[in-house]
């Protein structure tokens, strides 16, 4: 079975099958650096299983809000529009957290934090923490790893 190893030191993520890497892409995650509180915007360290992949089928560049897509589009002029929307895009990766009192249950419930695995715009960089507690990926990376791991894949965030 597969397994993506997300490093926050470096922002790079990993997807391995047995001994081999079969995936490797930048990412950004949280601005506030690591952290498991609810409400503090980082991004939660430990084991997770992928609870739920959202947006098969869907074309490159949907927007998704509260995981549900809006029918639009991402675009420039969406964009521009809209300043300082956090895009979500393309697909999410919905992460539960596997280890009680550290990423799951209570105030550090990474599930309850809806800290996902999920697009954004070929504007943001990759490289540079930027997100607001989720994993963002470039929008192609992150169709290839969807299409790559199944719901209960584990992901594991170091950092």
């Amino acid at each position: 079975m597969a397994e993506i190893i997300i490093d926050i030191t470096t922002q790079r993520l990993r997807l391995i099958r047995g001994e081999q890497i079969v995936m490797e892409a930048a990412i950004s995650t949280a601005k506030n650096g690591p952290g498991e509180m609810a409400g503090s915007e980082c991004t939660p360290r430990g084991r997770h299983i992928i609870r739920a992949k959202i947006g098969a089928g869907l074309p490159l560049n949907t927007v998704f809000v509260g995981r549900r897509p809006t029918g639009e589009l991402y675009s420039p002029a969406l964009a521009a529009a809209q300043p300082g929307r956090d895009w979500v895009l393309s697909r999410i990766l919905w992460l539960s957290g596997c280890e009680i009192g550290k990423n799951r249950l209570g105030s550090v419930d990474s599930m309850r934090r809806y800290i996902y695995i999920h697009g954004t715009p070929e504007s943001e960089p990759m490289g540079i923490p930027m997100s607001h507690g989720c994993i963002r990926m470039r929008n192609d990376a992150l169709i290839q790893l969807f299409d790559r791991v199944e719901a209960g894949t584990v992901v594991v965030i170091n950092g």
